[in-house]
This record gives structure tokens, C-alpha cells and sequence, in this order.
């Protein structure tokens, strides 16, 4: 996510105020740093923030993606190669470490790298030093190392995908970044950045959202975190239509409780009801029709109509709230 203008990433809610602490004390100690959490909630923007509050500040910010190249092209990428060192290697090359030398190397889903690369890591950590592939000269490099992950790294190290002594070497300064949903003050701030980020890059004004919009998103547990977000405000300034917003998973809306009809309603319904009863047992029954008649109707009020969500805050299925609108005559009234 891209820090532009105004926009503060770190000072709209109390959990990424505390990671800015962290980067605060250790921006200026070269220290390895390893950055965690789900995939979307901002790594990069913390490596890169504690890049440039560092002594690095001036120098290179290299970014390597671990996840993104095969295992076999992966070395050559970190430590360049030589002329001759494989079929197609025809002139030398400078791996990503030389050109971060002085700088940062920020290593993304560290975790996706093999063992056998993992051990040259590990040796290039300790003793900032490493050989070009097909070179027996060892190259010294002054380099601040950030590993990120969206792997639980310990449980990893020990199902042996991931090597503990490495995991001890990156782990010395450990920062988590927390998912949107225990980040949800940012909702409203986040939401009018990436609406500005995307109305000047398209040349559109978006149209203010309506409330239940704004709420629906609030709602929402954004399992794809910031990243989730930013695309489906794209998508809204792209289309200009807030249909976006309903195309959100429906199952992953915080659940809300159903309006409960007030106790007093069912009281004087069964006043009103009392001599036209006969037993006990009859007036529970009307009672209790009554009740699921309102409940039904309130929700549907309250959700405008959207009957998946009605559903879903009721507790039952999308086939059966169809039967009891039916059974119950409940019209959608004319807007």
C-alpha cells in the first residue's frame, strides 16, 4: 500500500500505533528484522517505512518476492551469477544483494525459499559475505536484511520446512502486523485515501457512498485485509456503482442480531386476542406467530430488503425465509 500525500498508515488505530513504536526504537540499529502476518495487511509498507526512518535512508530499498521465481532461478537472483555459470549465462550479472549493498534487501514470503538456499542465507546473515554463482571470490556486502512472512514461522521450523537456526538469525527484532479486522478504525480512513488514490488516477469523482454502504464495508471481516479493500475501492470508482459493495461475501459480514419485537407488542397482541381465544395453549401459539411475523418483517426493513442477508441474521436458510415471506404475505413495499 503506497504512503502518498497526508495519509498516516500508522496513526489510525492503537495496534498499528504500537508497530510504529517498534520502528521508531529500531530504525536507526541495523538489526534483522522479521515482519509477519496475513497476506494484504501492509508488510512492505512497514519494511519500507523502517527504511527510510533509517541511516539507509539514502540508499537502496531492493525488494525480492521468494514466493515468485522457481527455487533453481531463485539463488541466481539473490547472488548474481558469472559468465558460464549455467546454459544461458552469457555475460555476468549482480544478484540483488550487490545492488542493495549500503541499503535494504527486503526478502517477501522468506518462507517459500528451499532448505538448500536457506543455508546460504544463513551465511551471508553472519558473515555479510557470498560468492556469485560459478565464482570462487567471495563478495562483501553491507546489507540490512527484512524477511517478511504470512506463515506461522515457529510451527513451520518445526515441521522442518524452514531452518531453526535461520528462523533465530531473522527473528531478532519481531514485528506482527495485525489483520484488518482488529484494525477496523482504519475502515473509514482507508476507505476515502484509496477513493482519492483512484479518483485522480482514473480522472473521476466518485459519488459519496450512502450510509448502509459505509456500514456493509465497516461490517465486513476483509479476509484479504488492506489489499482487499484497496481492489474493491477500485472496482467502485472503475464501475461508479455501490452494487460492488453488495457483492461482498455475505458469510463474512461480523454478524449482527436480528431486532427482537419488543415484549409490550406481544402483550397487547394478546390482550387484543384474549377473548377470541380459547385455551392456553392457542393464545401461545398466536403469540408466537405474531413474534416470528414482526421479526421477520423488521429485518427485512432493517437490511432494506436483502433477503440473503435477512437470512443470515435470522439464522436460518434463504429457502426458508422465502417460505415464511410467502406463508406471512410480507410485500416488499414500493420505493
Amino acid at each position: 500500500m503506497p504512503v502518498d500525500g497526508e495519509f498516516q498508515p500508522f496513526a489510525n488505530s492503537p495496534p498499528m500505533r504500537k508497530v510504529d513504536e517498534i520502528l521508531n526504537r529500531i530504525a536507526d540499529k541495523n538489526v534483522t528484522v522479521l515482519v509477519w502476518g496475513e497476506s494484504g495487511v501492509g508488510k512492505e509498507l512497514v519494511a519500507r517505512t523502517l527504511h527510510d526512518r533509517s541511516l539507509r535512508a539514502g540508499e537502496p530499498f531492493v525488494k525480492v518476492n521468494c514466493a515468485a521465481l522457481p527455487a533453481e532461478l531463485l539463488e541466481s537472483e539473490l547472488f548474481g551469477y558469472e559468465r558460464g555459470a549455467f546454459t544461458g549465462a552469457e555475460r555476468r550479472n549482480r544478484g540483488k544483494f550487490e545492488h542493495a549493498h549500503g541499503g535494504t534487501i527486503f526478502l517477501d514470503e522468506i518462507t517459500e525459499t528451499p532448505l538448500a538456499l536457506q543455508a546460504k542465507l544463513l551465511h551471508v546473515l553472519q558473515d555479510q559475505r557470498f560468492a556469485r554463482l560459478g565464482s570462487e571470490q567471495d563478495i562483501d556486502v553491507d546489507v540490512r536484511v527484512i524477511a517478511a512472512t504470512n506463515r506461522d514461522l515457529p510451527q513451520y521450523v518445526a515441521e522442518g520446512g524452514f531452518r531453526e537456526d535461520l528462523f533465530y538469525r531473522l527473528n531478532v527484532v519481531n514485528i506482527r502486523v495485525p489483520p484488518l479486522r482488529e484494525r477496523m478504525d482504519e475502515i473509514d480512513v482507508l476507505l476515502e485515501y484509496f477513493l482519492n488514490v483512484y479518483g485522480r488516477k482514473y480522472g473521476r469523482t466518485p459519488a459519496p457512498l450512502s450510509r448502509a454502504a459505509r456500514e456493509r464495508l465497516r461490517r465486513y471481516r476483509w479476509p484479504g485485509n488492506v489489499r482487499e479493500l484497496q481492489n474493491v475501492v477500485q472496482r467502485l470508482v472503475l464501475l461508479g456503482t455501490e452494487t460492488v459493495i453488495d457483492t461482498l461475501n455475505e458469510d463474512r459480514l461480523e454478524p449482527t442480531t436480528a431486532p427482537t419485537v419488543p415484549p409490550q407488542q406481544v402483550v397487547a397482541y394478546c390482550d387484543r386476542q384474549l377473548p377470541h381465544v380459547l385455551g392456553l395453549k392457542e393464545l401461545t401459539h398466536q403469540a408466537v406467530v405474531h413474534t416470528e411475523r414482526m421479526t421477520l418483517k423488521l429485518t427485512l426493513e432493517q437490511v432494506c430488503w436483502r433477503r440473503i442477508e435477512a437470512a443470515r441474521r435470522l439464522g436460518i436458510s434463504y429457502k426458508t425465509l422465502l417460505n415464511k415471506i410467502k406463508h406471512y404475505e410480507l410485500d416488499r413495499p414500493t420505493p
